[in-house]
Protein backbone atom coordinates (compact mmCIF):
# COMPACT_ATOMS: atom_id res chain seq x y z
CA UNK A 1 0.00 0.00 0.00
CA UNK A 2 1.02 3.49 -0.55
CA UNK A 3 0.03 6.54 1.94
CA UNK A 4 0.65 9.85 0.60
CA UNK A 5 0.95 11.65 4.51
CA UNK A 6 0.63 15.15 5.04
CA UNK A 7 -0.07 17.60 7.95
CA UNK A 8 -0.54 21.19 9.08
CA UNK A 9 -2.24 22.39 6.29
CA UNK A 10 -3.15 25.46 8.11
CA UNK A 11 -5.90 26.87 5.77
CA UNK A 12 -8.21 29.03 6.67
CA UNK A 13 -11.02 31.29 5.65
CA UNK A 14 -9.45 33.75 3.37
CA UNK A 15 -6.77 31.70 1.80
CA UNK A 16 -4.51 34.44 1.90
CA UNK A 17 -0.73 34.55 3.93
CA UNK A 18 -0.88 35.16 7.68
CA UNK A 19 0.75 37.45 9.71
CA UNK A 20 4.22 35.73 9.33
CA UNK A 21 4.26 35.44 5.43
CA UNK A 22 2.73 31.62 5.68
CA UNK A 23 -0.29 31.00 3.63
CA UNK A 24 -1.25 27.45 3.66
CA UNK A 25 -3.72 27.96 0.40
CA UNK A 26 -0.64 28.50 -1.76
CA UNK A 27 1.52 25.81 0.15
CA UNK A 28 -0.63 23.03 -0.47
CA UNK A 29 -1.59 24.14 -3.87
CA UNK A 30 2.65 24.03 -5.00
CA UNK A 31 2.95 20.90 -2.72
CA UNK A 32 0.06 19.82 -5.07
CA UNK A 33 1.18 20.59 -8.36
CA UNK A 34 4.70 19.09 -7.35
CA UNK A 35 2.85 15.83 -6.57
CA UNK A 36 1.07 15.85 -10.34
CA UNK A 37 3.14 12.71 -11.44
CA UNK A 38 2.77 10.86 -7.65
CA UNK A 39 0.09 8.02 -9.30
CA UNK A 40 -0.68 4.74 -8.22
CA UNK A 41 -1.64 5.48 -4.38
CA UNK A 42 -4.03 3.97 -2.09
CA UNK A 43 -4.45 6.36 1.07
CA UNK A 44 -4.00 10.33 1.16
CA UNK A 45 -3.63 10.64 5.29
CA UNK A 46 -3.95 14.25 6.74
CA UNK A 47 -3.10 14.39 10.26
CA UNK A 48 -4.22 17.19 11.83
CA UNK A 49 -4.13 21.33 11.85
CA UNK A 50 -6.34 21.28 9.11
CA UNK A 51 -7.31 24.65 9.34
CA UNK A 52 -5.51 27.17 11.46
CA UNK A 53 -8.73 29.14 12.15
CA UNK A 54 -11.37 26.06 13.03
CA UNK A 55 -13.64 27.74 10.38
CA UNK A 56 -16.07 25.19 8.44
CA UNK A 57 -14.79 27.33 5.05
CA UNK A 58 -11.15 25.77 5.96
CA UNK A 59 -12.39 22.51 6.18
CA UNK A 60 -14.37 23.14 3.17
CA UNK A 61 -11.07 24.17 0.86
CA UNK A 62 -9.10 21.20 1.99
CA UNK A 63 -12.04 18.80 0.81
CA UNK A 64 -11.45 21.06 -2.61
CA UNK A 65 -8.03 20.90 -2.86
CA UNK A 66 -7.54 17.36 -1.37
CA UNK A 67 -10.54 15.18 -2.41
CA UNK A 68 -10.24 15.51 -6.34
CA UNK A 69 -6.23 14.84 -6.05
CA UNK A 70 -7.30 11.49 -4.32
CA UNK A 71 -10.03 10.33 -6.89
CA UNK A 72 -7.98 10.84 -9.38
CA UNK A 73 -5.88 8.21 -8.20
CA UNK A 74 -8.28 5.72 -6.68
CA UNK A 75 -7.27 7.03 -3.28
CA UNK A 76 -9.34 7.26 0.18
CA UNK A 77 -8.84 10.22 1.99
CA UNK A 78 -8.65 10.62 5.64
CA UNK A 79 -8.37 13.08 7.76
CA UNK A 80 -7.83 14.10 12.09
CA UNK A 81 -7.81 16.93 14.28
CA UNK A 82 -4.94 18.83 15.72
CA UNK A 83 -4.57 21.54 18.28
CA UNK A 84 -5.54 24.16 15.94
CA UNK A 85 -8.92 22.44 14.47
CA UNK A 86 -12.78 22.65 15.45
CA UNK A 87 -14.06 19.64 16.79
CA UNK A 88 -17.53 20.65 15.44
CA UNK A 89 -16.91 22.59 12.12
CA UNK A 90 -14.07 19.78 11.08
CA UNK A 91 -17.07 17.15 11.77
CA UNK A 92 -19.93 19.57 9.63
CA UNK A 93 -17.88 19.27 6.84
CA UNK A 94 -15.61 16.26 6.71
CA UNK A 95 -17.37 14.12 9.32
CA UNK A 96 -15.32 11.43 11.06
CA UNK A 97 -12.69 12.04 8.62
CA UNK A 98 -13.14 9.08 6.94
CA UNK A 99 -15.49 8.84 3.90
CA UNK A 100 -17.07 5.23 4.85
CA UNK A 101 -16.07 4.42 7.95
CA UNK A 102 -16.71 1.04 9.21
CA UNK A 103 -17.10 2.20 13.17
CA UNK A 104 -16.69 5.60 14.86
CA UNK A 105 -16.17 6.37 18.72
CA UNK A 106 -17.81 9.15 19.49
CA UNK A 107 -16.47 10.62 23.38
CA UNK A 108 -18.44 12.55 25.63
CA UNK A 109 -16.14 16.00 24.73
CA UNK A 110 -16.74 14.79 21.47
CA UNK A 111 -13.81 13.31 20.07
CA UNK A 112 -14.27 11.24 17.44
CA UNK A 113 -11.96 7.67 16.49
CA UNK A 114 -13.01 5.78 13.61
CA UNK A 115 -12.13 3.10 11.45
CA UNK A 116 -11.96 1.93 8.00
CA UNK A 117 -10.30 -0.73 5.92
CA UNK A 118 -8.17 0.19 2.65
CA UNK A 119 -6.69 -3.23 0.78
CA UNK A 120 -6.29 -5.15 3.95
CA UNK A 121 -4.99 -2.67 5.97
CA UNK A 122 -7.08 -1.10 9.01
CA UNK A 123 -6.50 2.58 9.18
CA UNK A 124 -7.76 3.56 12.69
CA UNK A 125 -7.81 7.62 13.25
CA UNK A 126 -7.90 9.27 16.94
CA UNK A 127 -8.50 12.89 18.10
CA UNK A 128 -5.48 14.39 20.45
CA UNK A 129 -7.52 17.57 20.35
CA UNK A 130 -7.10 19.29 23.62
CA UNK A 131 -9.38 22.62 22.82
CA UNK A 132 -7.55 25.66 23.99
CA UNK A 133 -4.58 24.20 24.27
CA UNK A 134 -1.42 23.20 22.49
CA UNK A 135 -0.27 19.32 23.54
CA UNK A 136 -2.71 16.12 23.16
CA UNK A 137 -3.90 13.31 24.81
CA UNK A 138 -6.02 10.00 23.58
CA UNK A 139 -8.02 9.76 27.04
CA UNK A 140 -9.40 6.52 28.27
CA UNK A 141 -12.71 5.98 25.85
CA UNK A 142 -10.35 6.07 23.08
CA UNK A 143 -7.86 4.02 24.45
CA UNK A 144 -10.30 1.53 25.76
CA UNK A 145 -11.77 1.68 22.33
CA UNK A 146 -8.74 0.96 20.28
CA UNK A 147 -7.71 -1.68 22.79
CA UNK A 148 -10.97 -3.30 21.75
CA UNK A 149 -10.63 -2.92 18.13
CA UNK A 150 -7.25 -4.38 18.38
CA UNK A 151 -8.03 -7.79 19.89
CA UNK A 152 -9.02 -8.83 15.97
CA UNK A 153 -6.01 -8.69 13.42
CA UNK A 154 -6.31 -7.41 10.30
CA UNK A 155 -5.44 -8.93 6.88
CA UNK A 156 -2.65 -7.43 6.31
CA UNK A 157 -2.30 -4.79 9.69
CA UNK A 158 -2.86 -1.99 11.19
CA UNK A 159 -2.04 1.76 11.00
CA UNK A 160 -2.62 4.68 13.51
CA UNK A 161 -3.06 8.42 12.64
CA UNK A 162 -3.26 11.39 15.03
CA UNK A 163 -1.91 14.74 15.45
CA UNK A 164 0.22 14.85 18.48
CA UNK A 165 3.52 12.59 18.15
CA UNK A 166 4.04 9.66 20.80
CA UNK A 167 7.83 10.53 20.69
CA UNK A 168 9.98 13.85 21.08
CA UNK A 169 13.24 14.86 20.22
CA UNK A 170 15.58 16.33 23.45
CA UNK A 171 13.73 19.59 22.83
CA UNK A 172 11.34 21.50 25.20
CA UNK A 173 8.84 22.47 23.02
CA UNK A 174 8.49 19.37 21.71
CA UNK A 175 8.66 17.32 24.69
CA UNK A 176 6.13 19.86 26.36
CA UNK A 177 3.13 19.74 23.52
CA UNK A 178 3.43 15.98 22.69
CA UNK A 179 1.25 13.30 23.49
CA UNK A 180 0.78 13.79 26.86
CA UNK A 181 -0.64 9.76 27.28
CA UNK A 182 2.22 8.24 25.02
CA UNK A 183 3.23 5.46 27.84
CA UNK A 184 -0.42 4.24 27.64
CA UNK A 185 -0.86 4.25 23.98
CA UNK A 186 2.11 2.23 23.98
CA UNK A 187 0.86 -0.18 26.41
CA UNK A 188 -2.35 -0.44 24.27
CA UNK A 189 -0.84 -1.60 20.67
CA UNK A 190 1.86 -3.65 22.40
CA UNK A 191 1.61 -6.69 20.92
CA UNK A 192 -1.03 -6.09 18.07
CA UNK A 193 -1.03 -5.72 14.51
CA UNK A 194 -0.27 -1.63 14.68
CA UNK A 195 2.72 -1.53 12.54
CA UNK A 196 2.84 1.88 11.55
CA UNK A 197 2.15 5.33 13.31
CA UNK A 198 1.34 8.22 11.45
CA UNK A 199 1.81 12.20 13.37
CA UNK A 200 2.38 15.48 12.34
CA UNK A 201 2.61 18.83 14.72
CA UNK A 202 6.16 19.34 14.97
CA UNK A 203 6.38 20.55 11.41
CA UNK A 204 9.52 18.08 11.05
CA UNK A 205 10.26 14.93 10.21
CA UNK A 206 11.47 12.20 12.80
CA UNK A 207 11.69 8.58 12.32
CA UNK A 208 11.30 6.09 15.79
CA UNK A 209 9.76 3.48 17.09
CA UNK A 210 6.29 2.65 19.56
CA UNK A 211 6.73 -0.71 20.93
CA UNK A 212 6.28 -2.90 17.33
CA UNK A 213 5.40 -0.14 15.38
CA UNK A 214 7.51 2.70 13.18
CA UNK A 215 6.18 6.28 13.95
CA UNK A 216 6.51 8.61 11.15
CA UNK A 217 6.10 12.60 11.67
CA UNK A 218 5.65 13.92 8.76
CA UNK A 219 7.37 17.85 7.65
CA UNK A 220 4.27 20.35 7.86
CA UNK A 221 3.00 21.95 4.39
CA UNK A 222 2.51 25.23 5.83
CA UNK A 223 6.08 25.52 7.38
CA UNK A 224 8.84 23.36 8.50
CA UNK A 225 10.92 24.07 11.72
CA UNK A 226 14.59 24.34 11.17
CA UNK A 227 16.43 22.68 13.79
CA UNK A 228 19.59 24.35 13.45
CA UNK A 229 18.49 27.53 15.25
CA UNK A 230 19.58 28.31 18.35
CA UNK A 231 18.87 26.22 21.61
CA UNK A 232 15.46 27.33 23.57
CA UNK A 233 14.88 29.24 19.96
CA UNK A 234 12.30 28.31 16.99
CA UNK A 235 12.77 29.00 13.74
CA UNK A 236 10.37 28.23 10.86
CA UNK A 237 10.82 28.38 7.36
CA UNK A 238 9.24 28.22 3.94
CA UNK A 239 9.27 24.86 2.12
CA UNK A 240 6.11 22.30 1.89
CA UNK A 241 6.55 18.87 2.51
CA UNK A 242 4.90 15.58 2.62
CA UNK A 243 6.00 11.96 3.33
CA UNK A 244 5.45 8.76 0.81
CA UNK A 245 5.01 5.65 2.65
CA UNK A 246 5.09 2.08 1.30
CA UNK A 247 3.65 -0.43 3.13
CA UNK A 248 4.01 -4.90 2.76
CA UNK A 249 7.64 -3.67 0.85
CA UNK A 250 10.15 -6.43 1.18
CA UNK A 251 11.71 -3.88 3.93
CA UNK A 252 8.56 -1.99 4.61
CA UNK A 253 7.77 0.61 6.03
CA UNK A 254 9.66 2.21 3.21
CA UNK A 255 8.98 6.53 3.65
CA UNK A 256 10.60 8.97 1.81
CA UNK A 257 10.32 12.63 2.10
CA UNK A 258 9.23 14.68 -0.40
CA UNK A 259 9.71 18.74 -0.97
CA UNK A 260 7.91 21.23 -3.27
CA UNK A 261 10.43 23.15 -5.52
CA UNK A 262 9.92 26.75 -3.28
CA UNK A 263 11.30 29.42 -4.31
CA UNK A 264 10.85 30.53 -0.85
CA UNK A 265 12.33 27.47 -0.07
CA UNK A 266 14.43 27.70 3.49
CA UNK A 267 13.64 31.41 4.11
CA UNK A 268 12.91 32.52 7.76
CA UNK A 269 8.45 32.31 8.15
CA UNK A 270 9.24 33.48 11.77
CA UNK A 271 11.90 32.97 14.75
CA UNK A 272 11.06 32.43 18.39
CA UNK A 273 13.43 33.48 21.02
CA UNK A 274 13.69 31.92 24.44
CA UNK A 275 11.47 34.18 26.26
CA UNK A 276 8.81 33.73 23.82
CA UNK A 277 9.02 29.74 23.77
CA UNK A 278 8.93 29.56 27.29
CA UNK A 279 5.60 31.91 26.97
CA UNK A 280 3.67 29.46 24.54
CA UNK A 281 4.62 26.23 26.31
CA UNK A 282 3.66 27.89 29.89
CA UNK A 283 0.24 28.77 27.88
CA UNK A 284 -0.53 25.86 25.65
CA UNK A 285 1.43 23.39 27.99
CA UNK A 286 -0.07 20.99 30.65
CA UNK A 287 -0.84 22.89 33.86
CA UNK A 288 -1.06 20.82 37.29
CA UNK A 289 -4.05 18.74 37.22
CA UNK A 290 -4.11 18.48 33.30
Amino acid sequence: MRILHLSDTHLDRVGGPDEDGANGAAALRLLLDELQYLDDLDALVVTGDVADDGSREAYTRAHEFLSGYAVRRGAEVFYTTGNHDDRSAFSDVLGSGHRHPESVHEGAAGERAAVSFVGGWRMITLDTLVPGKGYGRLGRGQLDWLRELLLSQAPLGSVLAFHHPPVALDVEVQQALGLQDASELAETIRGSDVQLVLCGHFHLQILARLEQATVSVTPGVVSRIDLTARPGTERAVHGPSASLVHLGAPYGPMIHTLHARDPLMGKTVYEADEAEMREVIERLGPSQGD
